[in-house]
């Protein structure tokens, strides 16, 4: 799946160092051949910001379209991506 223009369900996840569940949440995305953009909130002051602004202080917090989902929910993604479950 190659669309390189922005969609309303574009996938962000918000991700640090050291988050297993980040890892796994971007294995998840990958493995469903879902293009995601990964904002790390340590490397870049502005990821920070988006995640505050989101009201989410946890890692990963993955966006997909106006949804956020605060955790790695497999269910809610898969929903929200209209996977089959």
């Amino acid at each position: 799946m190659v669309d390189q223009k922005p969609r309303h369900d574009q996938v962000v996840i918000y991700t640090q160092p050291g988050c297993a569940p980040c890892s796994a949440a971007k294995e998840f995305l990958a493995s469903q051949d879902i293009p995601f953009v990964e904002r790390n909130i340590r490397e870049d002051p502005s990821a920070l910001t988006e995640l505050r602004k989101l009201g989410a202080m946890a890692t990963p917090t993955i966006t997909i379209g106006d949804e956020v989902i605060v955790g790695f929910d497999v269910a809610r993604m898969t929903e929200l991506l209209g996977l089959d479950g």
